[in-house]
């Protein structure tokens, strides 16, 4: 199947300079990902804060630009995307991010956050044909129009401004969606109603999503496939159910091993101390995962669909290559 974006040995690094790689900060390391054009599904991005999750998104967001590697959209490179392909990828790519408040003009109704994308992408050739997007958008993610046009931010609910942030995105008649945790910001009665809601996107409508989130509860409630990712790098990937029942990193069991279980007896991070949090090498301690800045990613494929990052061995890193310098491409 043809990949609608695709990134290829895509590293990002923030801070340093060309002359120093001092106070550099690999976010993302290495990273091959893709998403397929015609087969719909719920891809997770899971990790700990600082993982590197949210430059994945991004980067397939297309709002930054990798320091190394390259980003394909439908094949073309995408730094030579011709300004109607631009615009074409912005309709098949949405974002839905964290905090929806942050999203609306306090001093604006909300109807003005679905009307912008229309008028902007020119949408509508009237306002009854207007009116009638924005109704349907609505529906579709289970708000009543007139309960909900016509208010201010601070009159509707978090999980009503996060729904509409949902329907302002399906206005576009997206490819993708890219959810940024999109209900850490809503309590526990509204999470499974936009869960359910993110499901229907794809069963319903054929949309793919990137659920960005650090919870593997809810991941593995609602996705197909995960990514696991720490200090930069994607530690291990595949079927969310193999991934999660199987888990093969150090680190992607930690994360399960924190699920808070009713089971007093059982003491948090046993599997850290396990794995050895002494290991020192030239005098200096190591990533207690093996981790290491720049590092090669290599998979090992456990079973099918289902793939673990080889861990750096101490001869392997004394003799490993300097972390990529920063340099744009």
């Amino acid at each position: 199947m043809s990949a609608l974006i695709e990134l290829k040995d895509v590293t990002k690094i923030y801070g340093g300079n060309f002359l120093s790689k001092e106070n550099q900060t690999i976010a993302v390391n290495k990273a091959t990902f893709a998403i397929e054009e015609d087969n719909p599904r719920i891809v997770t991005i899971a990790g700990e804060s600082g993982s590197g999750k949210t430059t994945m998104t991004r980067l397939l967001l297309g709002s930054i630009r990798p320091t190394t590697g390259e980003m394909y959209y439908r094949g073309k490179d995408f730094r030579k995307l011709s300004r109607k392909e631009r615009r074409q990828f912005q309709l098949d790519v949405q974002p839905i991010f964290q905090d929806p408040f942050e999203s609306y003009n306090p001093f604006y109704k909300v109807d003005h956050v679905l009307h912008a994308p229309i008028k902007n992408f020119k949408l509508a050739r009237s306002k009854d044909e207007r009116d009638e997007l924005v109704n349907e958008s609505l529906r579709l993610v289970g708000l009543q129009p007139d309960e909900t046009l016509g208010r201010f931010p601070h009159q509707l609910s978090g999980g009503q401004r996060q729904r509409i942030m949902v329907a302002r995105a399906l206005l576009l008649k997206p490819r993708v969606i890219l959810a940024d945790e999109p209900v850490s910001m809503v309590d526990a009665s509204l999470r499974a109603t936009i869960l359910d809601s993110i499901q229907t996107l794809k069963d319903d409508l054929g949309i793919t999503i990137v659920y960005i989130t650090h919870d593997l509860t809810t991941a593995f409630q609602i996705s197909d496939d995960i990514l696991i990712m720490y200090r930069g790098n994607v530690v291990e990937h595949g079927d969310v159910e193999r991934v999660i029942h199987n888990p093969q990193h150090a680190y992607t069991q930690l994360l399960i091993e924190s699920i808070p279980q009713p089971d007093p007896d059982k003491r948090w991070g046993e599997l850290v101390r396990a794995t050895g949090t002494d290991i020192v090498n030239a005098g200096r301690q190591r990533d207690i995962f093996g981790i290491e800045p720049g590092q090669e990613q290599e998979y090992d494929e456990v079973e099918p669909n289902h793939w673990v990052l080889k861990s750096v061995s101490p001869e392997e890193e004394e003799a490993a290559p300097e972390p990529v310098e920063s340099a744009s491409t």
